[in-house]
């Protein structure tokens, strides 16, 4: 429980400090993010602030989905924002292409490990994956499907808004499932270690 409590605890604000790398690269975002600043460009609020409120408003979809929030899904929406929010106003601005590429690729290596620390502890998923496990289990949807749909509209929406699409945006979508794949592996408390690396860690 303790190792729980810690990955989540990590994993949280690490995730919005690594999106906060991928918004000052300025070569493109994820679709939910897309989304954040697009909102964030005609209401006036942070982008931090608009992706907390966003993870409400998907939470109160999981209602007629039947899903169930845990600890983790409740912190995800307060903690994941207000580190992006944080990261955004202590980082100074990136000029430089290749360091703007850096901070792409490193951002996109941080929001692996996070998510494989807070998907690891098990204390529930975040807002926005439960609604794609929602409408799967409701609608009978493949994942991919509901993933696919879900993350496209919120894209579009964003990029209408004025959010920005680019290389960054591609990058993320190839990227971003083998880095949680990789920390998941390593991360994932309801794993069993395997005799060899029982032995291992033993000598």
């Amino acid at each position: 429980m303790t190792r729980r409590i810690i990955q989540l605890l990590l994993g949280l604000p690490l995730y919005g400090f690594g999106i906060s790398l991928t918004v000052e690269a300025g070569l493109g975002l994820d679709p939910w993010t897309v989304l954040a600043e697009g909102i964030s460009l005609h209401t006036g609020l942070g982008m931090g602030w608009v992706t907390n409120l966003l993870g409400l408003v998907v939470l109160l979809l999981w209602i007629p989905l039947r899903e169930r929030p845990g600890i983790g899904t409740i912190l995800n929406i307060l903690i994941v924002g207000t580190a992006l929010q944080l990261g955004l106003d202590l980082l100074p601005p990136i000029e430089n292409l290749w360091l703007r590429i850096t901070a792409l690729l490193g951002g996109i290596a941080v929001v692996g490990l996070a998510s494989g620390l807070y998907i690891g502890a098990q204390f529930g998923p975040g807002p926005r994956d439960g609604l794609m496990t929602g409408l799967h289990r409701r609608f009978g949807w493949p994942v991919w499907r509901a993933r696919a749909t879900v993350e496209l509209t919120v894209l579009a929406l964003g990029w209408l808004l004025g959010g920005t699409v680019g290389v960054g945006t591609l990058a993320f979508a190839l990227l971003i499932g083998p880095s949680v794949d990789v920390a998941l592996r390593l991360l994932d408390t309801r794993r069993t270690p395997t005799p060899t690396a029982s032995a291992a860690t033993a000598t």
